[in-house]
């Protein structure tokens, strides 16, 4: 298995988001950590608005819960349930082991790359609990760096399956939906490898009824994955990972949107650091259309789409269908 990643600001800036709710016993308030933690202090220096550091700060406040760390939201003492000055923290008790367990440094290393393969899907609640506290082993909450790497968490049911047929060189077969289809193909493969491409996982693999390989997101399996007894060479599956990521690169490579983004909004905290700057906006490399409207639609006002015509288009039927949503709702509640 393969995985595109790279170190970048967000991830910096979840590490030292959980720095400061685990060094608190009081808890933070938003507007403290919004001016204090590092991550946040500088794009508010740089001019991003309140709302978009506040937008930032939910999203991360939810990516961190969904690796396993538990936030824990505190109210007023007289009103607990008025959460304008709520204060979050990480609870110290959720990253202590009994005093009679240590680990060696090598046990420590071994477990620590264990805990990095399997999702969050893969693992009880006990066992998230318990690799939260090995993590914590060691590490000051003081120090400027603690022992913390970012998990990308797979929440699809595909992931499981295509995992263990991969591993023991079967051919699977699943209901596969492409947007602008009403109804999923049945696809048949040899699956060689799992790549995580852009925060998306992909499965890659030679498709026997298109005798060519393929690569397709998970997201899109709308069924359960029927591992079948037809085997394949195993072989067949070196090298397969770096082969599906080149061809994803490729494909971004061919494709950019030309955008305009409000400066100091969410969009343009997101999107500048994957884009390059031109005259009349910046230019997002994509793979998928359909993908990249999903996430610009989500930004609303922030950021309109110059080109392609297609991108734009696909983004406006999302807002259109966002307001119809919202107007019949507002009509049967009337």
């Amino acid at each position: 298995m393969a995985a595109a990643t790279s170190r970048s600001a967000p991830e910096e800036r979840l590490v030292n988001l959980l720095v400061a709710l685990m060094a608190t016993d009081q808890g933070l308030t938003k507007d403290t950590i919004l001016s204090s933690v590092a991550g946040y202090r500088e794009q508010a220096q740089s001019g991003a608005s309140k709302d978009a550091l506040e937008k930032m700060f939910e999203r991360d406040k939810e990516s961190l819960r969904g690796l396993g760390v538990p936030i824990e939201t505190i109210g007023d003492y007289a009103d607990p349930d008025d959460l304008r000055e709520a204060r979050y923290r990480v609870p110290n008790d959720e990253y202590a082991l009994p005093e009679d367990i240590s680990f060696t440094p090598a046990e420590l290393a071994v477990l620590a790359v264990a805990g990095g393969v399997w999702s969050e899907s893969s693992l009880s609640a006990e066992a998230r609990s318990g690799l939260r506290k090995i993590r914590a082993l060691g590490n000051e909450v003081d120090e400027p760096i603690i022992g913390f790497s970012p998990r990308l968490s797979v929440r699809t049911p595909a992931f499981a399956p295509l995992q263990k047929a991969m591993e023991q060189a079967r051919v699977v077969s699943f209901p596969y939906l492409k947007p602008g289809e009403e109804r999923p193909r049945s696809r048949r493969i040899r699956p060689l490898a799992l790549v995580d491409y852009e925060a998306r996982w992909h499965v890659f693999g030679f498709d026997l009824d298109q005798q060519a390989e393929r690569t397709f997101l998970l997201s899109r399996i709308v069924g359960d994955v029927a591992i079948t007894r037809e085997t394949f060479d195993p072989s067949l599956r070196d090298g397969a990972g770096e082969r599906a990521v080149r061809g994803l690169d490729d494909v971004a490579a061919r494709q950019r949107a030309l955008l305009e983004v409000h400066p100091g909004t969410e969009a343009s905290l997101r999107l500048r650091r994957r884009a390059e700057p031109a005259g009349q906006g910046m230019l997002v490399p994509y793979v998928d259309v359909h993908v990249l409207a999903d996430e610009l639609a989500s930004y609303g006002p922030e950021v309109r789409v110059v080109e392609p015509a297609t991108l734009r288009d696909e983004v406006i039927r999302r807002l259109q269908a966002t307001l119809a949503l919202h107007s019949d709702g507002a009509e049967d509640a009337t």
